[in-house]
């Protein structure tokens, strides 16, 4: 997995836990199963652009602030 990648699965998962939204909410806002995103964010599925793009937009946030954030 590139370095990139792994920080934008980071970045989602601090995103989500700093808004207080939790993993069952987020993937049901996403209509993905709760499973898939907590394999997303442990880093052991690799999601297409478009559940990123749909992560990211149920989060309120960027895609590029995605791979920024610190």
């Amino acid at each position: 997995m590139e370095p990139e990648t792994k920080k934008i699965l980071e970045n989602l998962r601090k995103t989500r836990i700093s808004k207080k939204i939790s993993l069952l909410n987020l993937a049901n806002m996403v209509e993905i199963s709760h499973s898939h995103l907590y394999y997303i964010e442990s880093k052991r599925v690799i999601p297409s652009i478009d559940v990123i793009i749909k992560l990211a937009k149920a989060l309120e946030i960027n895609l590029i602030n995605l791979l920024d954030k610190k």
